[in-house]
């Protein structure tokens, strides 16, 4: 049991279910907005992909009846879990959206396509749609502040699940103890084995974190038409913390304790594995200094990394050898070379053209990668890379990065984050109808019904 003999549950829900949006700063409002406007353009812009139109073929036979709700980048409707689970794969395809680290790294946007589908199904306005992505924001960061799953063998998304039930019960209306039953049947069901994210990557790799939000959302519909759920859920004989902890100690980080999460994730300004993103930063700026590079003209890469960044995207063999594009944004190998050659990432450097050519194989067998524990002493506030670039001539390249751009300690502005919905966006809808979005989005906290504003970017006319 919790404090004051309460189960986790009941204190994740009462936490909840008292949050009002009269308690919020102003400050976190504009970073939630920033958030919004961030995961509707990076889940609208992967609307063609492969697993997105396989998630969209599934959804759209499931339309009718008050529970369907808008799949992004369309005009049609689908069952809201199917709908969650569709635009989260496309929030998650490109791996583009916000991140958050601690013991355990996660992306905490993965919860808004559900908590959006329970305001669709609510009639939920504005201020109550900010109430719940701060809520599913706070419960899976202070999850991630509390214990790592991953070293149990279980996927982050384990949380990102339970997250979502909070965010889509706060949406619609539960009272604490409907937000507790939707907690208790959403970690019952929702454990989800870490393979998803070891050796080579599949489409799954983007899809696990959808598939937990609609766990998430499906378990606060049924909660909100009254069903229960096991309890104590984490506690009990058979509960989470002893068959999925296999009895370790978890102490929940306080909830709202020292201000809202949501103002310690991160916006994401190159399309990789957020570990990575300060080795962008490096490799781009050596590439600046040192014009065009071809592998003929290197003699070596260095590279000093993190363990965290290591075991993610350093140590499994198929991140030396990339073969799918889930597992070449999960290869800091790879993403150095590109960086290195190219002088340029975003989303075309993970088709299978670049990631299986020869020049960038022939950068990475010239590349090692090793753990600094001085490092290991920054991560998880900062990110800390450094490459170190030897070429034939003699000359040598060294850059180092920590807060790259978008990290919550180097935050992207306003303007930022519309640079970068422009530049997924514009090609696709075009810049009046991405405007008309923008205009509503940055007024998220007075409109009516915020989940039609995303039918001005239907890639459908």
């Amino acid at each position: 049991m919790s404090s004051e003999g309460r189960t986790l549950a009941q204190v994740i829900a009462e936490w909840a279910s008292n949050l009002s949006y009269k308690d919020i700063p102003e400050s976190v409002v504009e970073e939630v907005k920033k958030r919004f406007v961030d995961t509707v353009a990076v889940g609208v812009a992967a609307h063609g992909e492969e697993p997105v139109r396989i998630a969209y073929s599934i959804a759209w036979g499931t339309a009718g009846g008050r529970l369907a709700t808008l799949l992004w980048g369309t005009q049609s409707r689908a069952a809201a879990d199917h709908a969650t689970f569709a635009n989260g794969c496309a929030v998650r395809y490109f791996d583009f959206n916000d991140t958050y680290l601690s013991k355990e790294a996660l992306h905490p946007s993965d919860t808004i396509p559900a908590v959006m589908a329970a305001a669709e199904v609510a009639d939920a306005d504005g201020r109550r749609v900010i109430e719940g992505i701060v809520a599913a924001y706070e419960v899976a960061a202070r999850l991630a502040d509390s214990y790592s799953v991953r070293g149990r063998g279980w996927d982050h998304t384990v949380y990102i699940g339970i997250a979502s039930a909070v965010g889509a019960a706060k949406v619609l209306g539960l009272d604490a103890r409907g937000i507790e039953q939707a907690i208790n049947i959403e970690v019952t069901t929702g454990l989800a084995l870490r393979q998803t994210r070891a050796g080579e990557l599949s489409m799954w790799k983007g899809c696990a974190a959808a598939h937990a939000a609609r766990n998430g959302l499906f378990a606060a519909l049924l909660a909100w038409q009254g069903m229960t759920g096991p309890s104590p859920v984490f506690e009990g004989k058979f509960g989470f913390f002893k068959v999925a902890l296999c009895g370790e100690e978890f102490k929940l980080a306080p909830l709202g304790e020292g201000g809202f999460k949501v103002m310690e994730t991160s916006i994401k300004y190159w399309p990789v594995e957020y570990h990575s993103m300060s080795a962008v930063e490096a490799a781009l700026k050596i590439r600046e200094r040192a014009g065009e590079i071809r592998p003929e003209d290197v003699e070596s890469v260095e590279v000093k990394t993190f363990t965290v960044s290591y075991k993610i995207i350093v140590e499994d063999p198929e991140k030396w050898d990339p073969k799918t594009r889930e597992t070449a944004d999960h290869s800091l190998p790879y993403i150095v070379a590109a960086a290195l050659l190219d002088g340029r990432v975003w989303l075309d450097t993970f088709k299978p053209e670049r990631f299986l050519a020869e020049d960038v194989r022939k950068i990475m067998r010239k590349m090692r990668i090793s753990v600094d524990p001085e490092y290991d002493k920054i991560y998880p506030e900062g990110i800390p890379n450094k490459i170190i670039v030897k070429l034939r001539d003699g000359r040598t390249y060294e850059e180092e990065s920590i807060y790259p751009p978008g990290h919550f300690k180097n935050p992207l502005t306003r303007d930022g984050v519309e640079e970068k919905a422009k530049k997924l966006l514009e090609p696709l809808v075009g810049g009046g109808r991405l405007k008309e979005f923008l205009d509503e989005a940055w007024r998220l906290e007075d409109l009516r019904r915020p989940y039609e504003i995303v039918r001005s970017l239907s890639l459908e006319g």
